[in-house]
């Protein structure tokens, strides 16, 4: 015969329940073990379903939103100080309202902050294009905000190379600003972005049409002083330049550049060549 382990009174033909594995009638568990409701402080019984909430207990029927007392069980709900309410009365009672189309936030809707207003994700929109900020970068205007094309389409500058509208990077030089794409070599055309380059009258050039330009020739080999490299040394006399590695005895080719020479009919010659 099986017994209540509280009361050891009979549970035969009756429902009972089973506590660490022993039995114990109905009655024995609402009065010894079962959970006190948070509202109504009675026991939860086993025709009850028991709703835990932060560590408390209620009875189904009286986990119920502060507001319009519907039951809170099974359904998503917030909190207004220590209340509870239920997501329509929340949306109804304490939504905020969105300072760009003055409407409420409902429960779930995204909210952007700036500047101490709120705004739908949708109503965050750019003063002169309507365009939604979203994740996109802005600019403060007045008590306004704007999206960065409009804004450097405003305030931005004109390219001294095509004379449109500079609304990204701009490359400064010499005063004036250049889209990447526009500061080119005035000879070749190629792309000076982020490369070395040379100026010549307020122009850049890239390095080779610059050499080619404007450096000075040696009376040798007729090559151009670039003040780059091997060819960087130069030989100058007499109005004339020679590369250092090409200043040479016209006889006996013996290299004279840091030493004494003579010059006879135009060649360069050695002291002993030439005497």
């Amino acid at each position: 015969m099986t017994l209540c382990s509280s009361c050891d009174s009979s549970l035969m033909g009756k429902r009972y329940v089973l506590r660490d594995d022993k039995p114990t009638c109905l009655t024995c568990y609402e009065k010894k073990f079962a959970n006190s409701c948070h509202t109504c402080k009675n026991p939860i019984g086993t025709e009850s379903k028991d709703v835990t909430y932060k560590g408390n207990h209620f009875h189904e029927n009286c986990f119920l939103c502060a507001s319009c007392h519907s039951s809170l069980a099974n359904v998503q709900f917030l909190t207004q100080g220590t209340s509870l309410i239920c997501e329509t009365c929340y949306d109804r009672n304490y939504a905020t309202i969105c300072d760009g189309c003055t409407k409420k936030f409902n429960h779930g809707n995204q909210q952007v902050e700036y500047n101490g207003k709120k705004y739908h994700t949708e109503c965050f929109k750019c003063m002169s294009c309507k365009k939604p900020i979203g994740d996109n970068t802005f600019m403060p205007y007045d008590n306004d905000f704007m999206c960065m094309n409009c804004h450097n389409a405003q305030t931005g500058t004109n390219c001294g190379g095509c004379s449109k509208r500079i609304t990204k990077v701009a490359i400064k030089f010499d005063g004036r600003s250049y889209h990447k794409e526009c500061f080119v070599c005035r000879a070749c055309k190629t792309s000076l972005a982020g490369v070395k380059f040379a100026t010549k009258d307020g122009m850049p050039f890239c390095p080779a049409c610059y050499v080619k330009k404007f450096s000075r020739r040696c009376e040798f080999c007729a090559q151009p002083i670039s003040g780059l490299g091997t060819t960087a040394k130069f030989v100058s006399y007499e109005g004339k330049q020679w590369h250092s590695v090409c200043f040479c005895c016209s006889v006996c080719t013996r290299n004279l550049a840091g030493e004494g020479f003579l010059l006879k009919d135009s060649k360069i010659m050695c002291g002993k060549c030439g005497c």
